[in-house]
């Protein structure tokens, strides 16, 4: 049985025994970090047994070490597990997204800072000490002023303790001591940005309406080669019907941008007016990615409106036939929300058509009545508060956003939801008010 360990026989008063030395990496410094054990055989082996016997202690030996299960805390160092962490644990159970996301947390905030203190020297002070420099002027990788947010190093601490909890389970450290530190983060809805009713319903008839394009004089050539000059002139366009039910279903249904870029035409259900939520796309390495979800909750069955089905289905047949002039040249798949050629919508297209369309709907007017700048994510926070202010059941509006719990909706729109709360007492004093 073939073992990597290095194994010493040492002969003394008590009798043969074995110290049996496997390496576990390296610490940030560069010194080769190892494990040790003593193995003694039974004293009526034949030599030759008494050194198979170690082999197979050795091996296994190795294998715990190798496995996490036989590091010692008071050896270890947080860099050295994090990174067996990334490839025992998140590489096998997490998307790779996420992974990357650990990967940028543990290289940029964590390892920096703490990555040289052994499992066992981390305490909950540790740990608080980390945090609190996070929030200090300099911290930031990116050299804005101030440090990171409160939400920002929540997220940092996710990772952190997911690490520990780890190290807990593979029985290396016998606590988490995350567990004793509590980040208070900044309240979600603070930072929400969305329409109100009055903007969402100006920004919807507008983008029904024609725009005009102001194009500046510039040098043409003719069919001839013979160059002529064109003064300023306008057109007049209108915006893409894809891109307005793209806005239309954000808006009505809450769906997130990947969840809405993922759709197909097989995914709506034109009989009972809703669409089936069961993938998402993403970016990964830069590069568009249709998964399914992290959580059961997201795959979800979501109504809307009648009125939207009509369009669709006209978008539908447009497509089908222009999917029939481009013929073997398409690369469709059934998309619903598409380029010229069939594939799958750009991840950034939607972002950049709205950004556009506030800033059209923007021009000319007064400060006043413009549209804040939201981003397209900023319509799905639309449609939640839409429907707390018209009275919707928190459980309805978390089933339809995809949430795991109620409690998750109500955080993120703690706000909205206490305004809905005091209109309806004030409905109620003006109701009872006028009975007396």
């Amino acid at each position: 049985m073939l073992t990597m360990a290095s194994i010493k026989k040492i002969e003394g008063k008590n009798g043969v025994s074995y110290k049996i030395t496997v390496s576990c990496g390296y610490d940030v410094k560069g010194k080769k970090l190892i494990e040790t054990a003593t193995f003694k055989p039974d004293a009526g082996l034949t030599p030759k047994k008494m050194e198979k016997a170690a082999q197979d202690f050795a091996h296994e030996f190795e294998s715990r070490v190798k496995s996490g299960a036989a590091m010692d805390g008071r050896k270890v160092t947080l860099q050295v597990f994090a990174d067996r962490w990334i490839e025992e644990y998140a590489k096998p159970k997490l998307q790779p997204g996420t992974v990357k996301k650990y990967r940028e947390e543990l290289e940029d905030k964590i390892l920096p800072a703490i990555g040289h203190y052994k499992l066992s020297e981390i305490k909950p002070h540790t740990v608080n000490a980390f945090f609190l420099s996070l929030t200090k002027d300099g911290a930031r990788k990116d050299g804005k002023a101030g440090g990171y947010s409160k939400g920002s190093i929540t997220k940092t601490r996710n990772v952190l303790s997911s690490i520990l909890r780890t190290a807990t389970e593979w029985e290396i450290i016998d606590r988490n001591p995350c567990d004793k530190v509590r980040i208070q983060a900044e309240s979600t809805a603070d930072k929400l940005k969305f329409f109100t009713p009055e903007q969402a319903a100006a920004f919807l008839q507008y983008i029904e309406q024609p725009y005009t394009v102001r194009v500046g004089g510039h040098t043409r050539i003719d069919d001839t080669g013979t160059p002529y000059t064109v003064g300023d002139y306008e057109i007049t366009k209108n915006m893409q019907e894809q891109i307005k039910l793209l806005f239309n279903l954000a808006i009505y249904t809450g769906l997130r941008k990947g969840e809405l870029l993922a759709l197909k035409w097989s995914d709506i259900d034109f009989q009972n007016n809703v669409v089936q939520v069961s993938k998402a796309v993403t970016l990964v390495d830069g590069k568009q990615v249709c998964k399914t979800p992290k959580t059961k909750s997201s795959y979800r069955t979501v109504s809307f409106p009648r009125f939207l089905a009509a369009r669709l289905k006209a978008l539908q047949l447009a497509e089908l036939q222009q999917r029939f002039q481009f013929g073997q040249d398409w690369q469709g798949d059934d998309w619903v929300f598409i380029q010229e050629n069939g594939k799958m919508m750009s991840y950034s297209t939607p972002y950049e058509s709205f950004q556009d369309a506030i800033r059209r709907y923007n021009d000319g007017r007064v400060p006043e009545q413009q549209l804040p700048l939201i981003p397209f994510h900023g319509l799905r926070h639309t449609s939640a508060t839409l429907l707390i202010a018209s009275r919707q059941d928190v459980k309805t509006i978390s089933s339809r956003l995809g949430h795991a719990q109620t409690s998750t909706t109500m955080n993120i729109y703690a706000h909205a939801l206490k305004d809905s709360d005091r209109k309806a007492a004030d409905a109620l004093e003006n109701l009872l008010s006028k009975e007396a």
